[in-house]
């Protein structure tokens, strides 16, 4: 066992001697991806990153857009903002959306290879008239200039959509490359607030390639089974901070 190893939490710990599955959530796997070390303290030694404030009015947004959506769902109709992208699908029905929707549940897959239990929770699923499903993430901001998905930090929001894509797959769903962002941007140029804030929603197509995912979860298996602590993303704020800490 590590000599790393804090006693104090053993909840969602990785124990490398362990026969059971592992739960790892895409956004641990996103973690590994974005900073090893941080990964490792979190899910092997159990000291997770500093939460962050919860994105209340994102959230609420996230929920109307789903309600919205979920009444074309039932009525198996397009919703009209896919009728002005000129966008050929419906939302996709089925019995387990409900769960597939729900953090610490989401839709799920057994990788044998690594006896990890891959899950996340998705915002929204198309179907086009191939009977291929789209995965939909909804984004919410407010900013002066239009939305896109172009800046260098946005890539965590393509492996997102990835992920989800090769979740469904491993579910043996047929799923499109093409997925979507349902973009809400908050007008603040009103002259007044009144009790309300409006949003543009722009749908902004994306082509996902999965390939990548089956070696990050293979990777974040043999950093975890590592007695070593590995190097830090050089880019990683929390390391650099915790580096700023030690040296004063």
């Amino acid at each position: 066992m590590s000599k790393y190893y804090n006693p104090k939490r053993t909840r969602n710990i990785f124990n490398p001697d362990s026969k059971a599955t592992f739960n790892l959530s895409r956004s641990k796997i996103e973690a590994f991806l974005n900073c090893p070390k941080c990964f490792y303290i979190d899910r092997r030694l159990g000291v997770a990153q500093p939460g962050g404030f919860p994105f209340s009015l994102n959230k609420a947004v996230d929920e109307l857009l789903k309600k919205e959506f979920d009444i074309h769902r039932v009525k198996k109709t397009a919703h009209p903002l896919m009728k002005t992208y000129g966008i050929d699908v419906i939302p996709f029905e089925h019995e387990m959306m409900n769960e597939w929707r729900e953090n610490f549940t989401g839709i799920r897959y057994h990788h044998k290879p690594t006896n990890f239990i891959v899950h996340g929770a998705i915002d929204d699923l198309w179907i086009n008239p191939k009977g291929e499903i789209m995965v939909v993430d909804y984004k919410a901001t407010s900013k002066s200039e239009e939305v896109n998905i172009d800046a260098e930090w946005q890539i965590s929001y393509k492996r997102q959509i990835e992920m989800y894509q090769w979740l469904l797959k491993m579910n043996g769903f047929n799923v499109s490359n093409t997925g979507y962002f349902v973009y809400c941007n908050g007008d603040a140029d009103k002259e007044a607030f009144d009790k309300k804030l409006e949003f543009d929603i722009k749908i902004i197509p994306y082509e996902g390639n999965s390939e990548w995912v089956e070696k990050a979860i293979i990777d974040a298996r043999k950093c975890l089974e590592s007695d070593e602590i590995p190097p830090a993303n050089k880019e990683c704020d929390f390391c650099r901070y915790r580096e700023a800490v030690n040296e004063i």
